[in-house]
């Protein structure tokens, strides 16, 4: 009797995981409840028991393939049924019968997936195949970065990678041929041309392996991705050598001599004359693609739009007090903190209803008017500033925008976030305060119009009545694009946010 293995449920919002290691093979003996394999999701590993004593049949998920809820991933044969794994020894005799045919197999091609609104190009961070792969349906063969998120590319089909069109570092547009997938094909005897991709660009990765065909762990890729380390230079601890995340980390607080060489490496825009004793104490890193492109699209939004700012101050006493007032019973209700964004994610969109040039864009010779707010939050993570999407705050409650900022934010620092979830900002909000900034001129967020700095709150001297008080100040500044907006629409677009602020009230009463 057989008893299937199954995806269990990966908790909230999460659809899909990837296998990242299994403990057994087919054939291996298994007791109830003894761990079999090991998946993880975008925020979690999860670890998958046997439900059953008896051998584990056939393996239907292999490492590094994606698998959805419920999923199934083996087979376990309960003790005193014959085991399964001659089904999956079979399989490599099959490939030989299937060769003489592979010439004339389909040609297809991977191109790069949809990027995403305003993003038009991204750079091949990573590429996880080499020329001659063997390559399964739906697995990841590469990744992109965007000045938003990192894009995985998965295999279109089942077969050998047969060309790499796009090596690591060269920028593509959104409709750009990556590789060629040779569908039906097995991989081991591949001809001249790969045998020079292969040693020109996977003889580091090769040596680390011992020879051996070992997939890492997916996690481990990304991160050695994002970190720049060799992965000839880490440890595996897993099954066969495998590389795990937590290798990864481990090496990256080691001494590593490739970081040395990548920091060697002279810049593209040479220096003026730097004397030896100065150089010496100097260290050299390679910009990240990513940092790259928000430099170059940053440059671009200021080269693009007649970008000014304007300044005003309010006065936190009414938010603040109000705030201490009732945080703990909000926090006790709602489940989250009640903090200062929402008051200004209100505000903003109260004062765009009365000027919504500032929530519109430019699209060739028209103007395009939102009938909503889709509130960008700018966030500061290890790897850059992010701008998750608040969408449709506008109609949200204020324990609403707090608990969508929060997810949002912790998401956005552990690079978790879907390029789904940074597209589509009408305005934008960028808090500086938070790192102590006292005044600064945000720059805009391309296509949008305008974007609201907060700075931190600091008392300072104040006339009231004419008597000097002390009162917790904050600078605002607007910046907008002053080829849409006026000077006088950015006026009272920040006159209506600071009068919001100084009595919260006007946000309950709508006025």
């Amino acid at each position: 009797m057989s008893t299937e293995v199954r995806v269990p449920t990966l908790g909230e919002s999460v659809t899909e995981a990837t296998v990242a290691t299994w403990f057994k093979k087919p054939g291996d003996t298994v007791a109830a409840d003894e761990m079999l394999c090991e998946l993880e999701t975008d925020k979690v590993t999860v670890e998958v028991p046997s439900p059953a004593a008896g051998t584990l049949g056939e393996i239907v998920a292999a490492e590094g393939e994606t698998v959805g809820v419920d999923a199934l991933l083996a087979t376990i044969e309960e003790a005193g049924a014959s085991p399964a794994p001659k089904k999956t020894e079979d399989k490599p005799a099959e490939k030989p019968a299937q060769q003489p045919q592979s010439n004339e197999g389909k040609m297809t091609d991977v191109m790069v997936p949809s990027l995403g609104e305003s993003v038009t190009e991204a750079t091949v961070s990573t590429w996880f195949k080499k020329v001659g792969d063997t390559v399964a349906a739906d697995e990841m063969l590469c990744e992109l970065e965007t000045d938003k998120v990192s894009v995985e590319v998965p295999s279109p089909a089942a077969g050998v990678l047969k060309e790499i069109v796009a090596e690591e570092g060269t920028t593509v547009d959104a409709s750009a041929k990556l590789a060629v997938i040779a569908e039906g094909e097995s991989g081991g005897a591949s001809d001249s041309a790969p045998a020079k991709e292969e040693a020109k660009s996977e003889a580091p990765a090769a040596s680390s392996k011992g020879g051996k065909d070992v997939e890492d762990a997916p996690s481990a890729k990304k991160l050695m991705a994002e970190k720049g380390i060799d992965p000839a230079s880490v440890q595996g601890s897993g099954k066969d050598g495998r590389i795990m995340k937590e290798d990864v980390a481990k090496a990256e607080n080691a001494p590593k001599q490739a970081s040395v060489n990548v920091a060697s490496t002279p810049s593209q825009a040479p220096r003026g004359p730097v004397n030896a004793d100065d150089a010496s104490r100097e260290e050299r890193v390679k910009m990240t693609r990513l940092r790259a492109t928000i430099a170059k699209r940053l440059k671009d939004s200021q080269n693009t739009a007649a970008m000014l700012t304007t300044y005003n101050e309010v006065d936190m006493s009414g938010v603040m007090n109000l705030r201490n007032e009732y945080k703990d019973l909000f926090n006790k209700k709602h489940g989250v903190k009640l903090g200062f964004m929402s008051f200004f994610v209100k505000a903003c969109c109260h004062a765009l209803k009365e000027v919504p040039e500032v929530n519109a864009e430019i699209d060739g010779n028209e103007v395009v008017y939102k009938n909503y707010v889709h509130m960008g939050v700018a966030v500061g993570t290890p790897n850059g500033l992010v701008v998750p999407v608040v969408r449709d705050a506008d109609q949200m409650s204020f324990a609403s925008i707090e608990k969508t900022i929060a997810e949002m934010g912790t998401r956005a620092r552990d690079g978790k976030l879907s390029m789904a979830e940074m597209q589509g900002g009408s305005f934008t909000i960028s808090n500086g305060g938070v790192y102590g900034s006292l005044m600064s001129s945000p720059i805009l967020n391309p296509p949008q119009s305008g974007i609201l700095g907060m700075h931190k709150i600091q008392e300072r001297p104040m006339v009231e009545n004419g008597q000097i008080v002390i009162k917790p100040m904050m600078y605002l500044a607007l910046s907008y694009d002053h080829r849409i907006v006026d000077g006088k629409g950015a006026v009272t677009f920040l006159v209506r946010v600071k009068e919001a602020l100084e009595d919260p009230r006007r946000l309950l009463m709508d006025l």
